[in-house]
């Protein structure tokens, strides 16, 4: 890979529980478990930054593919969840994405063809691709 960019980040504190920033200061938030393991929920967690950080990602793909095939990208947007859950084995834990994707300026197929090319692209996509479930559902479409 030919790097083209880094970005720099450091955690401190109790790792779920405390602070994340970034090195040119941009990023600067406070980190809390969320409640339903068991924290307060008094900030942010690192599934809210991955999702944030895919959705943004997948949305930007989405935008290159569909300007470079002059689709109409009206109203697009890219919703991620992440799901934090018990490896099955128990050997700890895992992750699992879903993508949402609006395109309601497209019909199905053209909305369809157009997230897989997305999908090829996304450096988030790359990276989680054969490491964890990423489904990927296409909201609003023109019928």
């Amino acid at each position: 890979m030919k790097t083209l960019y880094t970005a720099v980040a450091l955690a401190s504190g109790e790792g779920r529980d405390g602070n994340a920033r970034s090195q040119d200061g941009k990023l600067n938030v406070t980190l809390a478990s969320p409640v339903e393991l068991g924290g307060t929920g008094e900030g942010t967690n690192p599934e809210q930054l991955f999702a944030a950080g895919y959705a943004a990602c997948f949305h930007s793909a989405l935008r290159l593919v569909g300007r470079k095939e002059r689709a109409d990208l009206t109203d697009s947007a890219v919703a991620a969840k992440i799901h934090f859950g018990a490896l099955a084995d128990g050997a700890g834990y895992g992750l699992a994405a879903e993508l949402e994707v609006a395109l309601p300026g497209m019909a199905r197929e053209a909305a369809e063809a157009l997230v897989a090319k997305a999908h090829q692209i996304c450096p988030y996509s790359n990276a989680t691709r054969g490491n964890m479930s990423v489904d990927i559902s296409i909201l609003e479409v023109a019928a």
